[in-house]
């Protein structure tokens, strides 16, 4: 039966799924009732057709800029001696102010905004170089590149040149959505039928009698279409939510003179941008100033090498990524004017692919629908064969009535009405409908879900890979402990410079100038006048410290900065050149502690002087790092290198550097990790740490977090990848930390154990090169404070607070989501039995089918959008925790989803069927109106079965379905508004809606009926249908026993 419901057609991969696939499974979709609706949020396959040709005349505008620049740099290397710079500069300023709007001339600008977008987009270094390169530009364009733009002309910039805005779909009205959900085929099938029946109605029994019925299908339609487009309205809502915060990014810029983060959105052209490694580009724009910048051009250019930028090389675009280095950039062209913001337009149209459970339940809903599609078109041809027999027996065959027209159309508008009910198309919705939920609830919890899908699979990790740093630890990183002059010196709060007094003039000279030369942190000054220190937790740490012993400004006085090679995760090491005052050059070096410490044969002794390390000093040094690293201290080595004269300015050397100090950094752990990681293992998920750290802070850290057990392995990143298959195969299931570890470990850890061992991976990640293992993982989660713009594009969902807490708070919701599904199809597919099978044995066996076009429709209401929003939208429990994940390739519809499916309905249709052959005698019903009551009955009693049907799905195992039931306020919500209304039409709207009120005794009948639903679901939990692989017990949810167990 699963294989028959999900066949393979419909089986696609949670990331990355071919255009083959999709393509093929939207083909076997043959049966949709409103495909507008259905496939409203699937990708546009062909924008996405359009995407790739835009890509390429992209790429090769590119290409072909790029051979024009390098032609350009020999002809302005071999020199142009025609006229003098001075012409040439006034002439190329005079083009480039032609057709300058007035109001850009009364501003004082002096370029076109169309002009100087083509400067950039082409490559155009001869004419940035007869305006006077940067400088000359940065003129033209009315800012200083140290003092940046001032915050009064923003305004004036965006209405010249533009706004770093990109065109978007606009926002859709509550009535597109209405207009959407009256695409629905059926619906207008039985508009146009209650519209003939009305025609005919008021011709054969007059007005007001001969509309009733026409009327009470198209106030039922008005009905369902409202609800429908509501829902639908909603969800947008949700989505347009998630929408804004995806574009909360910021970038740091100069204004006013000061150093500040702005939204890239705000940022004007002439805006002077910060960028550094793990940035993505927010704008066209020159190269001002900076170190080692290489640029990732392959979103834009395909091509996968970097570029590096300089002075020779100044053009920066929009939508390319930092690789390494860093940089000050003037923006030239921002928004629309942009290569990437023309192809932003296009892609933003393809949409976002199909969660693996959208496709699936399509797969599900277009066969479910085809069967009740045959069993509506059998129903209409025996109501139809059973009428022209009873004409032929009366002897009436050629004796045709208006009063026969209605009848025939009335058995037509219940067949229609059959398909309605028959095709589900809530099953794929629902998942929309509830991961629409999911999402904004995580994103009150600070997990920004970036792709759908990935809140849908993170349900059935199996693994979560995380690093240490900001996601177990709180990234308030503090000095803790030096090792300098061959002591360990604790560092009190902020008596760093106490603990200091005892050193010579000398050591506490080189200790600064290692600290102030060698940082990728920065004193900036602040709007109000005050300083503050900028820049990643470890670095502000080590500035931190280094201010409370001297002056920054005095050390750096004099001094030059040739060359900075930053810190990466291959290297683990900073290093600068700094030309000092007497003409000397020094080397600076800092990084991993024990990387470091073998490239110094030198260090500092206890009477401040440098002498000769040997292997005796490196063994007690090494004891020193690990006696730090075993207190959970993050080490890192300070040290430096005198250059001799005729050194490479190319290259920092990497050995003979002299050891000045031992770093112990502080991160405690956040409060809440150790229960989160306690509530994985519970989960059946396995957490590994995966961390740059020396291997005993490592150590450290995962024992105290509960992640590092007696019979769990730690190991090196370089002992990791020299390993063969073979003996991966052996350790991978033990790995619980991972310390020193490169991002191409992380990637290989992360392919091998969803290769190897089919694992659902989830991974962390915050620098430029962690995008491959996000890429590689079935769920890629970016640290939303330490992580870069480069990581956070590559994952599946933002963790904005960094919390390891909240990604397990993620597999919650991601749990809560596919059993809320499951809940919700079980629902379903039990009414769709029932009122396929109720309406099509009656025809069969009286002719007439119990339930009419009007009562279906609410049914299908029920069912439909009120089912989907009362089930797939409940919250999580702590029980949710406390079961193994769902597997790989595990069938979505359960076999205990079928047993209660085939039980619940064995027990309607039993009841259901009873009342309709015999309903009369069993309720002892007499008078001209009996047969009305009995429907009405009938109606009702199967209404209620529905409702309590709806409460038995709320859990498919456990007997307790009240548990938790008041925490939902939408399912009650749904409940009381469906039992309210059901009163309604059968007491007050009987005229439309062919029903009659029922006195108290009846209603008292259909509600114990249906509330024996409670019983009959109990005593099918207690079938066991599937083999548990534990029987224990966990604190807050069991797993329902089996068979002896109850006892």
């Amino acid at each position: 039966m699963a294989s028959l419901l999900e066949p393979e057609t419909f089986d696609l991969p949670a990331k990355n799924p071919s255009e083959e696939a999709q393509r093929r499974w939207r083909n076997a979709v043959s049966l949709v009732r409103n495909r507008r609706r259905r496939f409203r949020y699937a990708p546009n396959l062909e924008k996405r057709e359009e995407a790739k040709h835009l890509m390429e005349k992209t790429r090769d505008k590119i290409r072909v800029g790029f051979m024009a620049y390098m032609a350009a740099l020999k002809f302005i290397d071999a020199g142009d001696h025609g006229r003098s710079s001075e012409q040439t500069s006034d002439d190329i300023g005079a083009e480039l102010a032609k057709d300058l709007p007035e109001e850009a001339r009364e501003a004082g600008f002096g370029i076109n905004p169309d002009k100087l977008a083509s400067i950039v987009g082409s490559y155009d270094i001869k004419t940035l170089k007869k305006l006077g390169g940067v400088e000359g530009l940065a003129g033209k364009l009315r800012v200083s590149p140290n003092e940046g733009v001032k915050s009064s002309d923003v305004p004036v910039r965006q209405n010249i040149y533009g706004s770093n805005k990109f065109t978007e779909k606009p926002f859709r009205s509550f009535w597109t959505f209405v207009w959407e959900a009256l695409h629905d085929l059926t619906l207008v099938i039985l508009i146009v039928c209650a519209v003939v029946s009305i025609g005919v109605g008021l011709a054969t029994e007059g007005w007001p009698k001969g509309t009733y019925d026409g009327l009470g299908i198209l106030l039922s339609i008005v009905l369902v279409v409202m609800v429908t487009a509501i829902s639908d309205y909603r969800q947008s809502l949700q989505f347009r939510d998630l929408d804004k915060e995806k574009k909360k990014i910021s970038i740091q810029v100069t204004r006013d003179g000061s150093r500040q983060k702005v939204s890239i959105y705000d940022l004007v052209v002439g805006d002077v941008v910060h960028l550094s490694i793990g940035d993505l580009v927010p704008a066209d724009g020159i190269f001002i100033s900076g170190y080692s910048l290489l640029i990732d051009q392959s979103s834009l250019s395909g091509e996968s090498v970097p570029v590096s930028i300089s002075e020779k090389r100044p053009f920066l675009l929009s939508g390319t990524k930092v690789q390494d280095g860093s940089a000050k950039m003037l923006v030239t062209t921002v928004g629309m004017r942009t290569e990437w913001g023309k192809l932003m337009e296009t892609l933003s149209e393809g949409g976002e692919d199909e969660t693996p459970l959208q496709v699936k339940l399509n797969g599900v809903a277009t066969i479910i629908g085809k069967i009740g599609l045959g069993f509506a078109v059998v129903t209409f041809l025996v109501l139809i064969v059973r009428f022209m027999v009873n004409k032929a027996t009366h002897h009436k065959f050629t004796s045709w009535s208006s009063g026969d027209a209605l009848t025939l159309l009335n058995y037509f508008a219940t067949a229609v009405t059959i398909i309605v009910v028959a095709v589900p198309e809530g099953l794929p919705l629902a998942v929309t409908l509830s991961l629409a939920f999911a999402m904004k609830k995580l994103m009150d919890s600070k997990a920004l879900v970036r792709h759908l899908s990935a809140c849908e699979t993170m349900g059935s990790a199996t693994c979560i890979c995380t690093d240490k740093t900001g996601t177990l630890t709180t990234n308030r990183m503090v000095v803790d402990k030096i090792w300098i002059c061959e002591k360990a010196k604790k560092v009190e709060g902020g008596g760093g410079a106490d603990a200091m007094t005892d050193l010579s003039d000398t050591a506490r000279d080189f200790l600064l100038q290692a600290i102030f030369h060698n940082t990728a942190a920065e004193v900036v000054k602040e709007k109000d006048g005050k300083s503050s220190v900028l820049g990643s937790p470890t670095e502000s740490a080590i500035l931190d410290y280094g201010l409370l012993l001297g002056d920054i400004d005095d050390k750096k006085k004099d001094c030059k900065l040739l060359k900075v090679e930053p810190f990466n995760s291959a290297k683990k090491r900073m290093s600068v050149l700094v030309a000092l005052p007497d003409s000397n050059t020094r080397a600076f070096c800092k990084g991993a502690s024990e990387i470091v410490l073998k490239m110094c044969d030198r260090f500092i002794d206890s009477n401040g002087e440098i002498v000769d390390m040997s292997e005796e000093q490196v063994t007690n040094i090494t004891n020193i790092i690990n006696e730090f690293a075993d207190e959970a201290l993050r080490t890192l080595c300070l040290a430096f290198k005198d250059i001799e004269n005729g050194y490479q300015e190319n290259n920092i050397p990497e050995s003979g550097y002299t050891l000045v100090a031992v770093v112990g950094i502080k991160d405690p752990v956040r409060s809440g990790v150790k229960e989160a990681v306690k509530s994985c293992l519970a989960a059946g998920i396995t957490v590994r740490m995966v961390t740059g750290d020396n291997i005993h802070t490592a150590k450290a850290i995962a024992k105290e977090c509960g992640i590092l057990t007696d019979d769990g392995l730690a190991i090196e990143g370089p002992e990791f990848r020299n390993k063969s298959p073979d003996e991966m195969w052996q350790i991978l299931p033990r790995i619980q930390v991972m310390a020193r570890s490169s991002p191409t470990d992380k990637h290989v850890l992360v392919k091998n154990l969803r290769g190897m061992f089919k694992e659902v991976v989830a991974v962390t990640g915050d620098g430029t090169n962690d995008a491959p293992a996000l890429h590689e993982s079935d769920i890629g989660l970016a640290m939303g404070i330490a992580g870069t713009e480069v990581a956070k594009e590559s994952a599946d969902i933002i963790v904005l607070d960094d919390n390891f807490s909240t990604i397990v708070n993620v597999a919650k919701w991601g749990r809560s989501v596919y059993i809320n599904i499951q809940k919700f199809v079980q629902f379903q597919l039990t009414v769709n039995v029932v009122a396929l099978m109720i309406n099509f044995i009656s025809a069969c066996a009286s002719g007439s089918a119990p339930l009419t076009a009007v009562q279906l429709l609410w049914v299908n209401l029920i069912m439909d959008t009120l089912g989907a929003l009362a089930l797939a939208t409940e919250p999580p429990h702590d029980g949710l925790m406390n079961r193994p994940p769902v597997g790989r390739d595990v069938s979505f519809i359960t076999k205990t989803m079928w047993r209660n499916i085939i039980g619940h309905s064995i027990y309607q249709l039993a009841i259901l069927l009873a009342f309709n052959f015999a309903g009369k005698q069993i309720l002892g019903l007499e008078g001209p109106d009996s047969k009305r009551v009995l429907n009405t009955f009938i109606f009702n009693t199967f209404v209620f079965c529905q409702v309590f049907n709806e409460i038995n799905s709320r859990d498919m195992d456990k007997i307790n379905i009240f548990s938790g039931i008041f925490s939902s306020w939408i399912f009650i919500g749904v409940v009381v508004a469906t039992v309210g209304f059901q009163v309604i039409i059968v007491e007050f709207l009987g005229t439309f809606a062919s029903t009659t009120p029922l006195n108290w005794q009846l209603w008292l009948i259909s509600v114990l009926i249906g509330a024996a639903s409670l019983i009959v679901a109990v005593i099918l939990k207690l079938i066991p249908v599937e083999k548990k692989e534990t029987s224990k017990h966990h604190n807050g949810y069991d797993l329902l026993p089996s068979g002896p167990e109850l006892a």
